[in-house]
């Protein structure tokens, strides 16, 4: 039973900050193997232009392939209502939508204010319809809420307004999310507080970078003010092309080892997601991978949560 929900951002958040471009094919067997290790959301791209995130470009036929796994949630990410559509078009089965806290990166990343954001979502909503005649689930994630490399400090006030905004605009669920790895444990706690006593449990998960090395902390602190989903990068990929010094998300097979050590059930088999990660190698050999749960080896007598 797993007492938590991990969803794998790597083939997108990992991928399109990364160097090199993984071929699509590598990207299949990659996804596939991050699935068998139980794995069963895992966010496999965004629909933006090809010409800004090359890495993307092929997007719609790896959420072709995603959908022919049994019991996978495949998620897809579009900054607009036309990245919408095309992720209606593929058949994603959830889409996240960034909505920037501070609006510098929000005019860097989206071309919009957080406001236009918001009302593209609210577009997208009213294109969906409603959720109970079998469209997508849609999300909108709260980007740069802990803090912003163009814009320094983001108020803690404005990440809330957000956050009623969107559920205001329809939104199932809003995840918040530190871009650029600034937050601290405290933060953490104390935001997550102040978000929960405006929108009650449509706020849904955490999305941590790791880029001071505080992405498992933070991870803890979430968990520890009930937070119960998490996204993580395999190999600790990722980072924002549009957020100068924004690096790596928090490592899937750290957190994993973190919340299975813990006795906290998340359903992903050990050694199989060590075989994800060969697959990753594999398919981008010349990116640098990190993790030090995968170097130092599983702890003697080792045993996974029941």
């Amino acid at each position: 039973m797993r007492q938590i929900q991990i969803c794998e951002v790597g083939p997108r958040d990992g991928l399109q900050n990364a160097k090199h471009l993984m071929p699509t094919e590598a990207k299949k067997r990659w996804i596939s193997a991050l699935a068998a290790a139980g794995l069963d959301e895992i966010e496999v791209g965004s629909f933006v232009p090809p010409k800004l995130i090359p890495a993307m470009a092929d997007t719609a036929e790896v959420v072709k392939h995603a959908l022919s796994i049994p019991g996978l949630k495949v998620v897809a990410l579009a900054p607009n209502v036309k990245g919408f559509e095309r992720a209606l078009e593929a058949g994603a089965h959830k889409v996240t939508f960034p909505v920037s806290a501070s609006r510098k990166h929000s005019e860097s990343n989206v071309r919009m204010t957080p406001e236009q954001m918001v009302e593209q979502v609210r577009q997208c909503v009213a294109l969906r319809g409603p959720r109970s005649s079998g469209g997508p689930e849609i999300e909108g994630a709260i980007s740069t809420a802990f803090g912003c490399t163009l814009q320094g400090a983001v108020p803690e006030d404005e990440v809330v307004r957000l956050a009623v905004m969107l559920v205001e605009a329809g939104v199932d669920g809003v995840p918040l999310a530190d871009t650029v790895g600034y937050a601290n444990p405290a933060q953490v706690r104390r935001l997550f507080r102040k978000v929960r006593d405006a929108i009650g449990d449509k706020l849904e998960g955490a999305h941590f970078h790791n880029t001071r090395g505080l992405g498992l902390a933070n991870a803890l602190a979430a968990y520890e003010e009930g937070v119960r989903a998490f996204d993580s990068s395999m190999g600790g990929l990722g980072g924002c092309p549009f957020a100068p010094g924004a690096s790596g998300n928090v490592i899937t097979e750290d957190l994993i080892f973190m919340f299975e050590s813990m006795g906290i059930a998340t359903g992903i088999d050990f050694n199989k997601l060590l075989a994800a990660r060969a697959a990753l190698v594999e398919g981008l050999p010349e990116e640098p991978v990190y993790g030090h749960t995968p170097l130092a080896g599983l702890p003697k007598n080792f045993r996974q949560a029941a």
